[in-house]
């Protein structure tokens, strides 16, 4: 079977490793000049963190984000898993109470167990939740094993090419285009993140850190060799500008008051990306005049799009049904 997929973001190039593993046919359409150009993807944060999501999230996203970490170790070994630590400052610590009675999977820690686990957070924190199932990863690196593992499979992948369902000849179209689907389905709305790339050498975390605050939970990613995403953000917008003043200050305001060391940072990078999202938060996965659309992933691309790609082979190569009680709003 010959499978043309739109998209080359998170949820397309997984798709497109789901469907070439099971001996599919496969290309990818993307209109993007360069791998991560067309896609928020290349903006993640790359946490793949079921639980942490549950205080904000359906039990979905917990359902379907728990066979992410392994698929991910299988195909990017650089993936890893040290599990999430949530802290508060003192002043927010029913935050952190009330963070722990909505979800599972976590361990309580005193200061003494959290300065075990990162060093450098010594003295700054005295409780806080340790989610050991959990694990992240660097987007950028991720996208680029995908894209070259589907090259030697001799899957191509056609940058800067727009092309319409109907202008593709194979035998199943899966559109996993984003925001740009919109024009078919017009109930997709864009949810604005943003984010910093910092570099700093005098600190040096294990795993990624949730801040919880009143307004707005942040959190610090350590990407390696001294770099950590801080973000992100979320405004219900669809314009992909600069960042905010406002979002500017929040960001790096969380890094310092996580450790001071943080003020002498470089800033290597402001990002902003777009994130695909229907009225619940929750993906879909639908048939619409014999294209399987599979999209919404709103910010959980990285943690849904492996389950979420098994679904749609599973759906086009062995005709498999799931009911919608099991997934909103899949065939």
């Amino acid at each position: 079977m010959h499978v043309a997929i739109i998209g080359a973001g998170v949820a397309g190039l997984t798709c497109a490793m789901e469907f070439a593993e099971r001996g599919a046919t496969v290309e990818v359409i993307d209109r993007g000049e360069r791998l991560g150009s067309g896609s928020c993807s290349w903006f993640a944060g790359g946490m793949l963190a079921p639980w942490c999501e549950l205080p904000s999230a359906e039990p979905l996203v917990v359902q379907l984000g728990t066979e992410s970490i392994e698929w991910w170790r299988r195909r990017c070994p650089a993936t890893v898993r040290n599990g999430t630590l949530v802290v508060a400052h003192s002043r927010d610590s029913a935050e952190l109470s009330q963070f722990g009675r909505r979800t599972t999977g976590f361990d309580w820690l005193d200061g003494h167990a959290i300065a075990d686990l990162e060093p450098d957070l010594t003295g700054r924190f005295n409780r806080g939740l340790f989610f050991k199932q959990e694990g992240h990863l660097d987007p950028r690196t991720a996208l680029s094993t995908l894209a070259g593992k589907l090259s030697e499979m001799g899957v191509p992948i056609r940058f800067a090419t727009e092309a319409s369902a109907r202008e593709l000849r194979a035998d199943t179209v899966v559109d996993c285009s984003g925001l740009a689907a919109r024009n078919v389905l017009p109930e997709l709305r864009g949810v604005k993140g943003e984010m910093l790339l910092l570099r700093l050498r005098d600190v040096t975390l294990s795993r990624p850190v949730r801040v919880l605050h009143p307004r707005i939970p942040l959190y610090i990613v350590p990407r390696g060799e001294g770099v950590f995403m801080v973000g992100a953000t979320m405004l219900e917008s669809d314009a992909p500008s600069r960042i905010t003043a406002r979002a500017m200050l929040e960001l790096l305001s969380a890094a310092y008051a996580l450790h001071p060391a943080f003020g002498e940072a470089e800033i290597l990078e402001i990002g902003t990306g777009v994130r695909p999202a229907f009225a619940d938060n929750l993906p879909r996965i639908f048939w619409q005049d014999g294209v399987l659309y599979v999209n919404g992933l709103f910010r959980h691309g990285f943690l849904l799009a492996p389950a979420l790609a098994r679904m749609a082979a599973q759906i086009v190569l062995e005709k498999r049904r799931f009911p919608a009680g099991d997934a909103c709003g899949f065939s």
